[in-house]
């Protein structure tokens, strides 16, 4: 008796139907393979990135902004001058993360209003030693020695540090100005008008530094408050 057509057909579709495979587990991926965020991959490109952060601060300084080649900065930095470009797009972008990381963090100092009790006047010293500690007495102030020589050829580079730098750190000095005058700790408010007043002894030690410092050392931290004695009146004890 001949096959149905029905029964026919069900056994050509399960024929052609193909074998079900058994999935197979992935194998484990082995502890000592890197990956992409592998702690130990992270460290390492955080330290390549510090390296040549460090090389293009000591290449800037000594030959000028303009002068600088990153085939220098990576010799210096000990990597390839490839590796600079998976961090920074150019120079310019190197100049600035140097700007975020070395002076920025000091300028937050700046912004922060004192607690209710402490005189502006101690706040104030306190910015002055950490300035003298933290940028004077550090390679910091290679940073604003070259924002001095070389902001005037490139624009762009200035306007970058008035706005993450100057601006923030004037705006943050206005504040404490303003502060210290409504407490009738000022005795000339001519501060609060021109905060640049009182951060001019920075600059000029800066420049001095650059200058004048192997002829005539300063005690910058003793020259910055007694400039603040103009305004708030000698201390007590000094």
């Amino acid at each position: 008796m001949p096959r149905s057509r029905t029964a026919k057909t069900a056994k050509t579709t399960k024929a052609a139907r193909p074998a079900r495979r058994t999935a197979r587990p992935e194998a484990p991926a082995r502890p000592d393979q890197p990956t992409a965020e592998s702690p130990d991959r992270a460290r390492k490109s955080a330290a390549r990135r510090e390296a040549i952060l460090d090389a293009a601060l000591e290449v800037f300084s000594s030959r000028g902004f303009a002068a600088a080649r990153l085939d220098d900065i990576a010799a210096r930095a000990g990597v390839a001058k490839g590796t600079i470009y998976l961090h920074f797009k150019d120079k310019e972008a190197l100049f600035q993360e140097i700007v975020r990381v070395l002076i920025v963090p000091v300028v937050m100092g700046v912004e922060m209003l004192p607690p209710p009790g402490v005189p502006v006047r101690t706040v104030l010293n306190g910015l002055i030693d950490r300035f003298v500690q933290e940028v004077y007495g550090t390679r910091r102030r290679e940073v604003i020695r070259l924002m001095m020589t070389e902001g005037p050829r490139f624009p762009a580079l200035a306007e970058f540090y008035y706005h993450n730098v100057v601006a923030r750190a004037l705006k943050g000095m206005r504040a404490l100005m303003a502060v210290a005058a409504e407490r009738g700790e000022l005795r000339d408010e001519g501060p609060v008008r021109f905060p640049q007043l009182i951060v001019a002894p920075a600059i000029m030690a800066v420049v001095w530094s650059g200058l004048f410092e192997r002829f005539a050392p300063l005690d910058i931290a003793a020259l910055m408050k007694s400039h603040l004695d103009l305004y708030f009146g000698r201390e007590a004890g000094r």
